[in-house]
C-alpha cells in the first residue's frame, strides 16, 4: 500500500532490487550487452544502460540501495498519533463550530497550531493518507434549498421539459445528410 506504510517500496523490496542490480553487474562486467542483461532480468535496456554507467563511474557501491525515497515526514510517530486523536475529536474541538467538515486548509491550520510545522495542502493530503484518513470537502448548497419543491419539479415539470424519447428515426453524423432535412 502506498501511503499506510510510509509510501514507496518496503525494505525487502528495495533489497531484492539491489540484488538484481548486483547480479546484473556481474553480467555487465563479464561483457554481456545491454540487450542480453535486460532480457535475462526482465528489465528495460534503459535501466541496464543506467546501471552500466553507474558501475563505470562508482563501482558496485553505486548500485547499492539508497534507502526509501521521498521526503521524510515532518511529524514523529507520536505526533502522528496525536494528530489522529485531534482528528477524532472533530472540528468543534479545534474551534470550528459552524460545520463538521475537515477541509485541508483547516487540518493544515491544526498541524501548524499544535506542532508548529507548516505543510502545503498537497502535503496535508499525503499526511492524511499516511494515517488512513481522507479529506472532506463541504457540499456547497443554498441555505434556502427546498427538497420537497425539488422532488415535485423532478416528477412533474422535468418530464414535460425533457419530452418523449424518439424510439426510432433515421439519423446520420453527416451535416449534409438528407435524413436530417
Amino acid at each position: 500500500m502506498r501511503y499506510a506504510d510510509g509510501g514507496g517500496l518496503t525494505a525487502a523490496e528495495r533489497a531484492r532490487r539491489e540484488q538484481v542490480r548486483l547480479a546484473a553487474a556481474e553480467l555487465i562486467e563479464a561483457g554481456a550487452s545491454d540487450r542480453e542483461v535486460a532480457r535475462r532480468f526482465r528489465v528495460s535496456r534503459m535501466s541496464v544502460n543506467r546501471w552500466r554507467r553507474a558501475l563505470a563511474a562508482g563501482g558496485r557501491a553505486a548500485l547499492a540501495s539508497r534507502g526509501a525515497g521521498g521526503a521524510r515526514c515532518k511529524l514523529s510517530p507520536a505526533q502522528l498519533c496525536e494528530l489522529q486523536a485531534a482528528l477524532d475529536a472533530g472540528p468543534a474541538a479545534w474551534g470550528w463550530d459552524e460545520d463538521q467538515c475537515r477541509p485541508l486548509a483547516r487540518i493544515a491550520e491544526v498541524v501548524r497550531r499544535r506542532f508548529s510545522v507548516d505543510y502545503t495542502l498537497a502535503g496535508v493530503d499525503l499526511l492524511l493518507h499516511r494515517i488512513g484518513w481522507s479529506v472532506q470537502v463541504p457540499a456547497r448548497q443554498a441555505a434556502e434549498r427546498d427538497e420537497a419543491r425539488i422532488a415535485r419539479w423532478k416528477e412533474v415539470d422535468w418530464p414535460v421539459v425533457k419530452g418523449r424519447r424518439r424510439t426510432w428515426a433515421p439519423g446520420s453524423a453527416s451535416r449534409t445528410s438528407q435524413a436530417r432535412a
